[in-house]
């Protein structure tokens, strides 16, 4: 019989993009002291940029549907779509 894997918890997960993001970032400076090509540099950095990104969607995802939900519940409505704002205005 096949053992059932647990699925991570939206922290679990964000964690673990993110030290895969930190896991490049050593291996680019590695790179860049080592005088790598710099195509092959910029390879990593992308693969950087695509683990953080994943790691903010997993983030908004349970934000929405934690954080949010419940300031809806409790007349914090306001607030949240403005902290919501306030992120989307940094990020876009």
């Amino acid at each position: 019989m096949a053992i059932k894997k647990e699925k991570a918890t939206p922290r679990q997960d964000v964690v673990r993009r993110l030290k895969i993001a930190q896991g490049h970032v050593g291996k680019i400076i590695q790179m860049v002291e080592d005088g790598t090509y710099c195509i092959d540099i910029m390879q990593q950095t992308s693969a950087v940029r695509s683990a953080i990104k994943k790691a903010e969607e997993v983030l908004l995802l349970n934000h929405l549907n934690h954080c949010v939900v419940n300031a809806i519940k409790n007349n914090g409505k306001d607030k949240a779509i403005e902290e919501l704002v306030q992120v989307f205005r940094k990020t876009v």
